[in-house]
């Protein structure tokens, strides 16, 4: 038989109602207590009822994660961050994803497929944000990404056109006097591809440097078969590139493959700048120059935005807008 709660009191010589504290707001108890009935709880193997506890609490323990794709590894990097620091708040997290798709995020966001979640974070690519808005509801919500969704829903993203404008002027700063864009996405909704779009059209012209549509290249997906493909179209230009900002990690590795395919020596022949900071391109060759977004924070702020709201009152706090760091890693593509 497991051991309960009066075992670990009497072995800490303290009472039931300390060591419960302990287990559920260890806040409230005193430093050398607290250690004391730590030690208790290893030595007895006690292990906490959470179904229990969440039973009393009218909650589920539980937090979903809505991503477009669970394959991306700038996703995959996030979730296993917002995963184990939902676990050191008692908390387990369900995933799903939507390829994007607006029906499904629509289903996911209103409860319609069924999960029952205390609170929910989704990165959303085609829902309007006056959608959102309402979808939400009654559940903590927080939305990753430049989707604005007001009411009660929470925002969390970083500075796009502030990222997209300093990756730009890196290259720039290089000796760049053609530089591109690869990542243009007209379909869709989640506003990302246009902010940093921006960024680079506004870096172009503080260099005294006309944008030219040619060097801006739309893509159908983020990943590295389209970067490949667009550094192709973008190489057959008369005037082809001499530097590349692409809106993604895997969009420039498949740039830099189809670099590489054509005899270009990068950095040499054609300076590259990324964006994400995904392990691939950490350890590419050469090693992939990139806008890195504080995901530590993002995993960090959401959860905690979550928090807020389950432990106050969810109509006492407006949608709060949080930016999170990031900043430029400079490697051997540029």
């Amino acid at each position: 038989m497991g051991s309960k709660l009066k075992d670990v009191a009497a072995l800490a010589g303290v009472s039931v109602r300390t060591v419960s504290n302990v287990v559920n707001n260890p806040s409230a108890v005193a430093e050398a207590t607290r250690e004391r009935v730590l030690a208790a709880i290893a030595q007895t193997g006690y292990r906490p009822n959470l179904a229990a506890r969440y039973l009393r609490q009218g909650r589920t323990g539980q937090i979903g994660l809505v991503i477009p794709e669970v394959g991306s590894p700038y996703f995959g990097e996030l979730a296993g961050l917002l995963i184990e620091k939902a676990h050191a708040r008692g908390w387990t997290v369900l995933i799903d994803q939507t390829a994007g798709q607006a029906e499904r995020e629509r289903r996911l966001l209103s409860g319609a497929e069924g999960h029952v979640v205390d609170g929910l974070i989704i990165s959303p690519w085609s829902l309007a944000p006056s959608e959102i808005g309402r979808l939400a509801g009654t559940t903590p919500v927080v939305v990753l990404g430049e989707i604005d969704p007001g009411g009660t829903a929470d925002h969390l993203a970083i500075d796009n056109v502030a990222a997209a404008r300093e990756a730009t002027r890196h290259l720039i700063g290089r000796g760049a006097r053609r530089p591109a864009a690869i990542g243009l996405q007209p379909t869709l909704c989640n506003g990302t591809a246009a902010l940093r779009l921006r960024g680079y059209r506004e870096a172009l012209e503080e260099a005294g440097i006309r944008p030219e549509p040619a060097y801006e290249v739309d893509v159908t997906s983020l990943h590295r078969p389209e970067g490949h493909r667009a550094m192709r179209l973008l190489l057959e230009l008369p005037g082809p590139p001499d530097a590349v900002f692409c809106f993604t990690d895997e969009l420039a590795l498949g740039a830099l493959r189809a670099a590489f395919e054509a005899g270009l020596r990068v950095p040499g022949d054609l300076s590259l700048v990324g964006f994400d900071d995904i392990e691939d391109g950490r350890y590419a060759t050469p090693g992939l120059s990139t806008v890195s977004p504080d995901k530590d924070a993002l995993a960090d702020r959401s959860l905690q935005l979550i928090a807020d709201r389950l432990y106050g009152r969810l109509d006492a706090l407006p949608a709060r807008h949080v930016t999170t760091p990031h900043r430029l890693i400079h490697r051997e593509t540029s």
